[in-house]
């Protein structure tokens, strides 16, 4: 099932990001590239204030980011999607922890799952990767390093050697 993620909910439930830096919603989105080849999932994630000239969407391999105009913001997007999706959003997850957008995904049928329960999947699903490297289905050396240096892990040992 693919999800609908609003941004700036879950960007203070990760580790080692913060609404107050300039890069947190790229550093969100290369995150988010990486939970989406491990677990072969697509990611519709909604920011809102975007600056001026930046409104719109973009694509990130398997994650479609929508930088929502100041006029609107995160809450009203996902739940213009979800009209959009009809019936078919009862086949998708929508991430918040926002009650208004959680009542608005169960009347949709959509799965709801709050921003701090997305945030532990994301971590346990890139700590499982490390722990398995043979099912790391596509992580890159470099993308394994980077995150175990987020989440203070050593990386595990070559036993090849």
């Amino acid at each position: 099932m693919p999800y609908l993620i609003d941004g700036h909910n879950l960007i203070p439930k990760m580790r080692g990001l913060s609404l107050q830096r300039l890069d947190d919603e790229m550093e969100l989105i290369q995150r988010l590239q990486i939970f989406c080849r491990v677990r072969r999932q697509s990611v519709e994630v909604y920011f809102d204030k975007a600056a001026p000239g930046r409104a719109g969407s973009s694509t990130y391999g398997m994650v479609k980011a929508v930088f929502v105009p100041l006029n609107s913001n995160a809450d009203q997007a996902i739940r213009s999607r979800l009209q959009k999706l009809g019936r078919k959003a009862r086949n998708w997850k929508v991430v918040s922890s926002d009650r208004q957008v959680q009542a608005e995904a169960r009347y949709s049928q959509a799965e709801v799952i709050p921003s701090e329960e997305f945030a532990e999947l994301m971590e346990n699903t890139l700590i499982q990767a490390i722990k398995n490297p043979a099912d790391q289905k596509g992580l890159s050396e470099a993308e394994v390093d980077e995150w175990l240096q987020m989440f203070n892990q050593k990386p595990p040992e070559d036993k090849s050697k």
